[in-house]
């Protein structure tokens, strides 16, 4: 197996809350890419200087920041575990989750701890 098949293992699983690492915003992850799959209009909209390669897991993110909710696309070099414990406010959490009772978030359909 030479290394283009090799499929890259993402650091950080659905339900798990992270935070960009340069921009204000944090999140939940509820879906995940094993690489880039959006649109080259999408890529070519970042900066070159700060667009992040394609060759790596990108996740899906309810995301916030101090003025709003959205849906975010992340490449894994641009975001860090949030261990702030703070809940995190997209109104479409509630649809997707449910906390176990280790207060982790689980997708409504996985079986609760």
């Amino acid at each position: 197996m030479n290394d283009t098949n090799k499929m890259r293992t993402a650091k950080f699983q659905i339900g798990q809350v992270v935070k960009h690492r340069l921009y204000p915003f944090r999140g939940v992850i509820f879906d995940i890419d094993p690489e880039f799959a959006n649109t080259e209009e999408w890529w070519e909209s970042i900066p070159a200087e700060s667009r992040p390669r394609k060759d790596q897991p990108y996740y899906h993110l309810f995301a916030e920041n101090a003025e709003t909710e959205y849906i975010a696309y992340v490449s894994e070099q641009n975001l860090l575990p949030d261990d702030s414990g703070k809940p995190v406010r997209h109104p479409d959490i509630a649809d997707f989750f449910e906390k176990s009772k280790d207060g982790a978030l689980r997708p409504r359909n996985a079986t609760l701890n």
